[in-house]
């Protein structure tokens, strides 16, 4: 037997039966029976219209924000900076939608969610340009980012962009006319999901049958062979950065647009950490974004819905995401020595 059959690597399934695991062990923990909680889990998500559809109004912020966390991670330009750029693409959404009055509604929500992507794009752009021209880390640079944005909002909604009617630090309600449609009511689905899988395929095709996404991937994988092949280091780090902050803040405008209706803070939910737990959970793959966002979101609805029946804690669902990731990174680096053992 060699090496490769005596150390193999743990396969999906056995990752799926080892999450399983944990999460019996931990509701056991609670102090709840599993296969009742269990019942209540899919019971939330599959047991009524509003439930199924909840799972695709988290999960379109989810999607956009993996996007962007996928393109810049192709680069090697390690983005951890999606919740700042969701916040700027919320805050700069919201000033239109209630600012440009003079706009008719469907091309003033154009306006805003155009106005977040490049907002979006432009915050993630400073920290693209320190790395590219100064060599400093993006990893910092995006970190620190956050917290500015975050700021920036909790400042707006408590001067120019306070409800001058209310007393809360949030903006006034946005007019029904500059708010992505709902349907399938009486679920709170909205066209955003449209915009989510749009951006899916193009994605996609600009990392797969581009020349642009050729070069991206080239960067991310060896800058120096890169550059020798006539390829612009520093001009793909600034595209795929602006690209990855952009889809960001497309993210924070849809969720301003198309479910609060209205800027507050906290607005993301903690959407850009997460993105970054979906981007390494799909490998980068658009596709894989898509599938590991809806399954999240399904989890998340899934164990609110434990909580509210059951009181088992829904953070159960954010142990079993950094179960998963913690299994999925011991079974690369089990792969990789295993191959080194082989080569040698």
């Amino acid at each position: 037997m060699n090496h490769m059959k005596k150390w193999k690597a743990i396969e999906v399934t056995e990752i799926a039966f080892l999450s399983i695991a944990m999460a019996a062990i931990l509701i056991l923990l609670s102090g709840a029976d599993p296969l009742t909680a269990g019942r209540m889990f899919f019971n939330g998500i599959f047991g009524n219209a509003s439930g199924f559809g909840e799972v695709f109004v988290k999960a379109t912020p989810l999607i956009l924000t993996g996007l962007g966390c996928s393109v810049a991670f192709r680069t090697g330009f390690f983005n951890i900076g999606a919740e700042g750029q969701f916040y700027i693409g919320a805050l700069a959404s919201a000033w239109v939608a209630l600012n440009a009055t003079g706009v008719p509604g469907v091309f003033r929500i154009i306006l805003a969610i155009g106005c977040g992507f490049l907002f979006g794009g432009l915050w993630a752009l400073i920290a693209a340009i320190l790395k590219a021209k100064l060599g400093i880390s993006e990893i910092i640079c995006t970190i620190m980012l956050n917290y500015i944005s975050m700021n920036l909002l909790g400042i707006a909604v408590r001067t120019f962009l306070m409800d001058p009617a209310g007393s809360i630090p949030q903006s006034e309600k946005i007019d029904a006319s500059v708010t992505l449609l709902r349907f399938l009511k009486p679920t709170r689905v909205h066209t955003g999901i449209f915009i989510a899988l749009g951006a899916v395929f193009f994605v996609w095709f600009l990392m797969e049958k581009t020349t642009s996404g050729y070069e991206f991937k080239a960067v991310g994988f060896n800058k120096r062979a890169a550059a020798c092949s006539g390829i612009s280091v520093v001009k793909n780090i600034i595209l795929s950065a602006v690209l990855s902050g952009g889809l960001a803040g497309i993210a924070g405008a849809v969720e301003v647009l198309g479910v609060q209706k209205k800027l507050l803070e906290g607005i993301s939910g903690g959407c850009g950490y997460t993105a970054i737990l979906i981007t390494l959970l799909a490998f980068n793959h658009p596709g894989g974004v898509l599938l590991v966002s809806v399954l999240f979101a399904a989890l998340e609805v899934g164990a609110n819905s434990m909580q509210r029946q059951m009181g088992v804690p829904s953070a159960i669902v954010d142990f079993l995401i950094g179960f998963i990731v913690l299994l999925i990174l011991g079974r690369e680096l089990l792969t990789g020595k295993m191959r080194a053992k082989e080569g040698k």
